[in-house]
């Protein structure tokens, strides 16, 4: 029987496996079709950004969490997090998973600091701007893709590679789309049961379509770059792009902005969209 960090470890990693499981039936689908390389660093990435978003998000303030401790609580996490990057150990499981595989991909404190900033900037900032939603999406999303791009090209790996500006761009614009994705399907949610605004498309800022616009231009760019990413890792992201690209052409068509019915894409299209992938197939819309 194995004991030790070893152990430990696999246990860290259960647990992340276990909230992304939990939490997102898509994401987990898509995970699967990760190379076994790369595939339990992606969950250790996200479940840390699942337990800070959900800090800011609701289920800490339904325990009774005043928002002054809210803000405590986040920050300790990061700061939690920030501490584990040096010493290679935490005793809060998600934080162990996600700083053991920092450690080995090249995630450092430059892509951890954002994203904490972002989250905080939730306990604050109800309506954004253009500026404040730009410096928001790259905490919250891009320097996500930019993790995920350092456990693509160096789990498993002897030295550190460092990503190429193509990729870094391709990696930043889709983490993009997808957070825009989610901010025009979430408007009323995000209104009503959060106060916070983070597009304008119902005030003064940028309409509905230029946002659409945004987002396609962005999954472009990302589908261009997918065929320079190491070969295990194509076909996850390929299904993860195709299901948000489909989430945005369903919300061009809807002529709602923002109803009762959240947009979603039907299990069958999501399984035949990533049945496509595991065929080898490239991100629909990409040139060749």
């Amino acid at each position: 029987m194995s004991t030790g960090l070893d152990l430990y470890d696999r246990a860290a990693q259960d647990a992340a496996a276990t909230i992304i499981a939990a939490y997102s039936t898509s994401f987990s689908l898509a995970t699967r079709l990760f190379g076994a390389r790369v595939r339990p660093h992606v969950r250790n990435v996200y479940a840390l950004v699942r337990i800070a978003d959900e800090i800011v998000d609701g289920p800490a303030a339904e325990a009774g969490l005043p928002p002054e401790t809210l803000r405590r609580v986040l920050d300790e996490l990061e700061a939690e997090t920030l501490t584990a990057l040096s010493r290679g150990f935490s005793s809060n499981l998600v934080v162990h998973a996600f700083c053991r595989t920092a450690r080995e991909t090249g995630i450092d404190a430059s892509l951890v600091r954002p994203f904490f900033a972002s989250m905080r900037t939730d306990l604050d900032v109800a309506a954004h701007d253009a500026q404040s939603h730009d410096a928001y999406v790259y905490g919250s999303a891009e320097v996500v893709g930019l993790m995920c791009l350092q456990v693509f090209l160096n789990a498993g790996e002897s030295g550190l590679l460092v990503p190429s500006p193509e990729l870094t761009d391709g990696a930043r614009r889709l983490g993009a789309a997808f957070q825009d994705v989610n901010f025009l399907r979430d408007l009323d949610h995000d209104a009503t049961a959060l106060g916070r605004d983070y597009l304008g498309v119902r005030s003064d800022g940028p309409a509905r379509t230029q946002v659409l616009d945004r987002i396609d231009a962005d999954l472009a760019a990302a589908a261009a770059v997918v065929p320079l990413l190491p070969s295990d890792c194509r076909r996850a992201v390929t299904a993860a792009h195709d299901l948000f690209a489909s989430l945005a052409r369903r919300l061009r068509e809807d002529d709602r902005t923002g109803g009762d019915l959240r947009v979603r894409v039907p299990d069958p299209v999501k399984a035949g969209l990533a049945a496509r992938a595991m065929l080898g197939f490239g991100p629909r819309g990409a040139r060749t």
